[in-house]
């Protein structure tokens, strides 16, 4: 049986934000789901929202249908704890990790399932966070300390995705690495290498807006390609010897051709971009130049404790991020914030 907070008397429904459509949003009056064995009901304070967010709000998404109950980069508190939880406690600060796994798939058996053959994301293909309160499996949830803000506890999601993608490499401490696009992810992408040991990092984009954050969050070097040629600055930047990795964060053809164009020989190019349309890769120069590919898709448990991790020991800056706030009935509001400033607009938060 749930346990309420003690001195809480919590209300039988509750506010729910549907996106009904492309660029419509509505509030739905939805009873507090009860806590059942194994699960936690979180209290949502903070929602940030991602690209992906916005592709479906144009109704560009390919796996996301009308209605949909968006939110999946959220932080809140525990206010009611199912029979057989153990770990956590009531006013826990917590983050959820939004993946919905089907458990018994190939990757799901050998220790996987962020890549499950069902997968299913909080938001897009199952309802999101978007509520006053939401349940969910407790083994769904971490904890972070309250040193951390509850924007922080939001952004831990993001973070994991950058996390997972620099897992994805051999190593990355004593390493020079090149992240193309200096949007959240791949700001968040250069800060995860730096706050890992990398050696030194350079990123680029073509608005000196989010260069100018990526500077103000220490990144080494921070390029133009409108006014610098890259070929030319990550010789500057790193040597002849160039970058031992590089990440795309863009899901665009320009920075994918930059990314094989200028790889060093038998150097990994990580895809971490999603894109909207199919790009033409050479594959002759990743052929001749013995370039690995390679994919990276969410994150894993482990690489959400690495984020809270850097997110705690201060190696990571996520405050230049934090474009604007939202309260939760101007939802709407937070999305046509984000499409006038397209360039200028990181992380957007809906406060509870």
């Amino acid at each position: 049986m749930a346990k309420p907070i003690s001195g809480t008397t919590l209300a039988s429904t509750m506010q729910q934000a549907v996106m009904t459509g492309p660029g419509r949003i509505e509030f739905r009056e939805v009873a507090v789901p009860p806590v059942g064995p194994g699960q936690l009901r979180v209290k949502i304070h903070r929602i940030g929202i991602c690209g992906s967010d916005i592709h479906v709000f144009h109704g560009k998404h390919p796996y996301t249908s009308f209605p949909v109950v968006q939110g999946h980069e959220v932080s809140g508190t525990v206010e009611g704890v199912g029979a057989e939880v153990l770990g956590f406690a009531l006013g826990d600060r917590v983050t959820i990790m939004p993946q919905v796994v089907c458990g018994s798939c190939y990757p799901c058996r050998t220790g996987r399932d962020h890549i499950c053959d069902q997968l299913k994301v909080m938001g897009f293909q199952t309802t999101g966070t978007a509520s006053e309160s939401f349940v969910v499996d407790a083994a769904k949830c971490l904890a972070f300390p309250e040193s951390m803000s509850y924007e922080e506890g939001a952004m831990i999601e993001p973070l994991a995705v950058a996390v997972h993608a620099l897992g994805r490499l051999d190593a990355v401490a004593g390493r020079k690495i090149a992240v193309y696009g200096a949007g959240p992810i791949g700001n968040l992408v250069a800060q995860a290498a730096r706050g890992l040991g990398a050696e030194k990092v350079l990123i680029t984009d073509m608005s000196e807006h989010r260069l100018m954050l990526a500077r103000d969050c220490g990144i080494d070097c921070a390029v133009n390609p409108g006014t610098e040629d890259v070929a030319a600055a990550i010789v500057r930047c790193f040597g002849p010897d160039r970058a031992d990795a590089a990440l795309e964060c863009v899901g665009a053809q320009a920075t994918m051709a930059q990314a094989i164009a200028n790889a060093r020989k038998g150097s990994d190019i990580v895809v971490v971009g999603v894109f909207g349309e199919r790009p033409v890769v050479d594959l002759g120069l990743v052929q001749d130049r013995e370039l690995r590919l390679i994919g990276t898709l969410m994150y894993t448990r482990e690489d959400y404790r690495v984020s809270i991790g850097l997110i705690t020991a201060r190696r990571v800056s996520l405050a230049p991020l934090m474009s604007a706030h939202y309260p939760f009935a101007r939802y709407l509001e937070a999305y046509q914030f984000i499409e006038r400033n397209r360039d200028k607009s990181m992380k957007v938060f809906i406060d509870f």
